[in-house]
């Protein structure tokens, strides 16, 4: 039973999944007030309890306060209100790289009432599109050095209206920058209910259209109060650094959420490549670190002797299972802990991980407190210990689509089934065997196969194509294509990287595959349909 709502474009509620169709929620340990915004549980009530003075944000060559960060938070939430005419519910789309502008835009518009869409920067018109349309998004807000992809989107787009740029910079000189600076300071919010939507969040799927995934006021605290709490033991003094765009919900989570909700600081680049991860690591003595397992691998790569990480409290790793051989040498050369976690957009943020003191090798750990998970087969029976099964999972937070019929796929009797094949040994901890689907998960992205299939399929020079994930040493698995050119048309490298700045230039470019494999023909079923598990073995037809 859903509580009060203070909504007035009732959009998300109206498109939540029936009631029958959500997962079953284990709330006994999370209660909060009825009347509840996560933006000013994390700035203005923190100012209250007393961090007022402490940092909460550094970035672009500053650092912020909670009590500065409340008051920017609570001028952005103001301009919405009075200068945009922001309603309780709508929906505001928000394009930026890593910053504490990104943050403050992001608290601004939850602290407005408004219903928060993060994007990744690499995001290309065509994705931006999917994302105004399904979530009939009005207003964007929009770093001012990053325009174009969205001003494209809202040329096509039957929603979008209205891009106010914002200064991703110190400067803070963009559009929604003056307007804020010219309200007056002191708290501002929209009260809202604990189960009003608050943030959607956009995942692709294996079909490549997207689904938006639908999170509670309450849910944005739970997974601190669940996960940061628990695992992590967060405290005012930690310093966070990590690479995840705050668009993904790993990122939004490590690098907000958490440090927000203890007093602590987080660290906001916007180029935080694996190798500088270990500098930055060492000049703000960090102490917690949230990246994927590639990552992690590139930074023992770059590692030189003599690195000091002895700030580092935890390292936190999560996006793609972790392979114990990063696992080994990440301890034999740091000495650092590390753990190992497994969440989703779907679920918010992690919710089986690996303990401090009780972290294993090729091991994702044991569900954390408040949430169950168990090993099922087909027909969601559980199965004997040690036998390879789907996944089954649920706690104080789960799946809810914005209208998708996909929503019966994820959730079964009560229980959200993330789509990968897991192992539960005798001892309950879980290991992670396979994803179930054809998701290629590269680098921490997830990255559907048929979207890069129809980029690949736009070019002129493509006949067919397939797509598939490949082991690759350095990645873990990398996008592999394999083409079939139209006649007249030469096999080279000088195609296969045409193909390549083809693809990056229509998606994302993290999409793009990273191997092109020429074939005369592709294996294919008696009904034409492509043998993708045959490319996977490394048998198209030559």
């Amino acid at each position: 039973m859903l509580g009060l709502s203070t909504h007035t474009d009732t959009f998300c509620r109206d498109n939540l999944p029936p009631a029958d169709s959500q997962p079953v929620f284990l709330l006994d340990r999370f209660a909060y007030p009825e009347t509840l915004n996560a933006a000013v549980e994390l700035t203005d009530r923190m100012v209250e309890r007393g961090f007022g003075d402490r940092v909460a944000l550094v970035g672009q060559g500053r650092s912020r306060t909670y009590a500065e960060l409340a008051d920017w938070t609570s001028r952005i939430a103001r301009a919405l209100v009075e200068d945009y005419g922001i309603k309780p519910g709508n929906r505001i789309l928000i394009r930026s790289p890593n910053t504490p502008a990104l943050v403050a835009c992001w608290l601004g518009a939850t602290k407005a009432g408004a219903v928060v869409v993060n994007t990744m920067p690499l995001l290309r018109k065509k994705e931006l599109l999917q994302h105004t349309e399904k979530a009939r998004i009005a207003l964007a807000l929009c770093d001012m050095r990053m325009l174009d992809e969205l001003q494209a989107c809202m040329a096509e787009s039957a929603f979008l209206q209205r891009i106010v740029p914002f200064d991703g910079t110190a400067a803070l000189d963009g559009e929604l920058d003056r307007a804020a600076a010219a309200k007056p300071a002191g708290p501002f919010w929209v009260d809202t209910g604990r189960d009003d939507v608050a943030l959607l969040g956009f995942t692709s799927g294996s079909t490549g259209v997207p689904k938006a995934t639908m999170h509670f006021h309450r849910d944005l605290l739970i997974i601190a109060d669940a996960y940061a709490r628990e695992i992590l033991d967060v405290r005012p003094d930690d310093v966070f650094v990590g690479s995840p765009p705050l668009a993904f919900t790993f990122g939004l989570g490590g690098l907000a959420v958490f440090p927000l909700r203890f007093g602590a600081c987080a660290v906001l680049l916007e180029k935080a490549a694996p190798a500088d991860l270990i500098g930055i690591i060492q000049s703000h003595k960090a102490t917690i670190c949230f990246t994927a397992p590639t990552a992690y691998r590139a930074m023992l790569a770059a590692m030189e002797d003599g690195a000091d990480l002895s700030s580092l409290r935890c390292a936190v790793s999560a996006g793609e299972t972790l392979p114990a051989p990063v696992f080994n040498a990440w301890i034999e050369r740091t000495g650092r802990p590390m753990l190992d976690g497994i969440g989703g957009t779907e679920m918010l943020h992690i919710y089986i991980s690996n303990r401090l003191g009780d972290a294993r090798p090729g091991v994702t750990g044991k569900p954390l407190t408040g949430y169950e998970a168990k090993v099922v087969d087909d027909a969601m029976n559980e199965v004997p210990r040690g036998t390879p099964g789907h996944l089954a999972v649920r706690g104080p937070v789960g799946c809810r689509y914005l209208d998708d019929d996909r929503q019966a796929h994820y959730v079964r009797d009560g229980w959200n089934l993330p789509g990968d094949t897991f192992i539960q040994d005798q001892d309950g901890y879980f290991r992670f065997a396979a994803r179930s689907d054809d998701m290629i998960v590269s680098a921490g992205y997830n990255i559907a196969g048929p979207e890069v299939e129809a980029a690949l399929l736009a070019h002129p020079d493509v006949a067919e194509c397939g797509v598939v994930g490949a082991a690759d040493e350095a990645r873990g698995i990398i996008v592999q294509a394999h083409v079939v050119l139209r006649p007249g048309v030469t096999a080279c490298d000088d195609k296969a990287r045409e193909l390549q700045d083809f693809v990056k230039r229509t998606i994302a470019p993290y999409k793009y595959p990273r191997s092109v494999v020429f074939a005369d023909t592709l294996p294919k079923t008696e009904s034409g349909k492509i043998q993708r598990f045959r490319l996977k073995q490394g048998m198209a037809v030559q």
